[in-house]
């Protein structure tokens, strides 16, 4: 029996994408050959590629709009240097929410000048800052929608006449949001789209090209746009998977459909973290993340216990991020209602031994 996967990423998958993957790797498109082994330029490849990019554009409700899909290798951190690279000429804003979004501040600096316009870091991150400005005069905003690591999630974003870019690494396309307000949005593709090894970038075309540095070649957006994603050998595994998660989300519902089943995951969870005297939250309530709900045990003693409990039930991934300790439960696209209501037993369970 599969385990209840809460890891943070690499991401559960669903497991009619994990089948069809696993058939692909021995017999892709039934012509006898692995899709680990076929040539990157096949037509059976470019198919995938391009529905790849197509889906994502569809699930977004940004099709025809001037965007461009891109499936590139180096993950969200090769990004936060890419961002910088193509759109940074004199001056970026950025918010900082956690570990990445402070990584991608230090990458930015290197391009220009970078202002901070607010920042949780002086209480370890455990909320959203709100209330901040952002200039007029700044070539784009950069902020991180979801902290992976401490369990924040901004519910709502700024409303600015500046290029809006965001990293959505943990939480792409688990809620509806007007994603017209972006201009560049990119995601690690193993927190909830796929395995590790490609990131997906949206990207306005028309925000390009404004920079005067040399640009090299494989950091460039618009080389990747001009190329279909094929400038050099893509992740052809991780890419395919996505397309399979994708089209299961596609045909669930789409976003809409799944937001409300993650809404769901998250109302289930929290509300036993906040009833039960032997757990307790780590974040600002209303920044509280639906991808990654982060708590710890009141009693410290009972550690063990917990965890062996856990083990038990087959719940995996439970550990909190090395950096802050606790617990964290990711819920993730495909993780199934059913796998939330067994941690929640647990947790009650505990309580009653006490």
């Amino acid at each position: 029996m599969k385990k209840h996967n809460f890891s943070a990423g690499p991401c559960i998958l669903p497991e009619d994408v994990l089948k069809k993957a696993s058939e692909a790797v021995l017999n892709f498109n039934g012509d006898n050959l692995s899709l680990l082994e076929i040539s990157h330029r096949s037509k059976p490849f470019l198919d995938v590629m391009e529905k790849a990019r197509s889906l994502a554009l569809e699930l977004l409700g940004l099709e025809n709009k001037g965007y461009k899909a891109l499936f590139l290798q180096g993950g969200a951190s090769l990004e936060f240097l890419m961002v910088a690279y193509n759109l940074l000429d004199k001056k970026a804003a950025y918010l900082n929410t956690g570990t990445w979004a402070d990584n991608a501040i230090k990458e930015a600096k290197a391009f220009g000048e970078v202002l901070v316009v607010g920042s949780s870091k002086d209480k370890g991150f455990n909320y959203v800052p709100k209330g901040y400005a952002i200039p007029e005069d700044v070539d784009y905003f950069h902020c991180t929608s979801n902290n992976t690591i401490v369990g924040t999630q901004m519910k709502t974003f700024p409303k600015t006449n500046v290029s809006l870019v965001c990293d959505m690494s943990s939480d792409i396309f688990s809620r509806q949001l007007d994603f017209e307000k972006f201009d560049l949005i990119y995601a690690g593709a193993q927190k909830n789209m796929g395995p590790a090894g490609t990131t997906l970038i949206i990207v306005k075309e028309e925000i390009l090209g404004k920079v005067e540095r040399h640009i090299p070649t494989m950091l460039d957006y618009q080389v990747h746009i001009d190329k279909d994603s094929m400038a050099n050998t893509p992740s052809v595994f991780a890419v395919y998977v996505s397309m399979l998660t994708m089209q299961w989300l596609k045909d669930l519902g789409g976003i809409p459909f799944i937001e409300e089943v993650n809404n769901k995951k998250a109302a289930l969870l929290y509300t036993e973290i906040d009833r039960n005297s032997l757990f307790k939250g780590v974040v600002a309530k209303e920044d509280r993340s639906t991808m990654n709900a982060t708590f710890v045990l009141t009693d410290e003693s009972l550690t063990a216990t917990f965890d062996k409990m856990c083990k038990q039930a087959g719940i995996n991934g439970l550990d909190g991020h090395r950096s802050v300790g606790g617990y964290r439960a990711s819920m993730y696209n495909a993780l199934p209602l059913y796998s939330v209501q067994v941690l929640v037993d647990v947790m009650q369970e505990l309580e009653r031994t006490i």
